[in-house]
């Protein structure tokens, strides 16, 4: 076995002690903010649905939005068509995705941004493309997708989700699928 050096011994031995010495006050440091954490609780607002700091909504569950999707599919394989159909929640999240047999690679990516179009103006995409008349620069806010085949879901008057359709030969049939999607979450 190989004899260390004292010089060796002295460095490592420093070298820990600079360590544990620097933990230490770290430790110090996060436990001294200054403040009395004791009474930060009491600081804090009460915010639960009582409180006019907070606001409610009304979100799809899974299984709604599977119901959605699934219906939606299911109305255009009636047709003999090949789509990809969406459902977004109320901040544009995915739900849920599902690409039908056959349906071509730009559908899916397409059928998300329709869904989010849709629940972010509230309102069927169709309709959406003829307000770029007024304000062509609405395509440009990312995410969007202003071509028929997105349908909005309400709750309220209020915008809870939206489903997307890609992949038919027309937006009006994308369009009329999402719109199928929606009829199903009324049964």
């Amino acid at each position: 076995m190989k004899k260390t050096s004292s010089r060796t011994r002295a460095v490592a031995g420093g070298a820990i002690l600079a360590a544990l010495a620097l933990g230490g006050f770290g430790a110090y440091s996060a436990g001294a903010t200054g403040e009395n954490t004791a009474a930060a609780p009491a600081a804090v607002a009460k915010a639960d649905v009582r409180n006019k700091n907070t606001t409610g909504s009304t979100h799809l569950t899974i299984e709604a939005a599977t119901k959605a999707a699934q219906a939606t599919l299911d109305a255009a394989e009636k047709e003999n068509q090949r789509v990809s159909v969406a459902v977004v929640d109320r901040n544009g999240n995915t739900l849920v995705t599902l690409r039908g047999d056959g349906a071509g690679p730009q559908s899916y990516e397409s059928a998300v941004k329709k869904a989010f179009t849709a629940v972010s103006w509230n309102a069927p995409t169709s309709e959406l493309v003829k307000r770029l008349t007024n304000a062509p620069t609405l395509k440009d806010i990312p995410g969007t997708l202003f071509l028929a085949g997105g349908a909005p879901v309400a709750a309220k008057g209020a915008p809870i989700a939206g489903i997307g359709v890609a992949g038919a030969p027309s937006g009006d049939l994308d369009e009329k699928f999402a719109q199928a999607g929606v009829a199903a979450l009324g049964k």
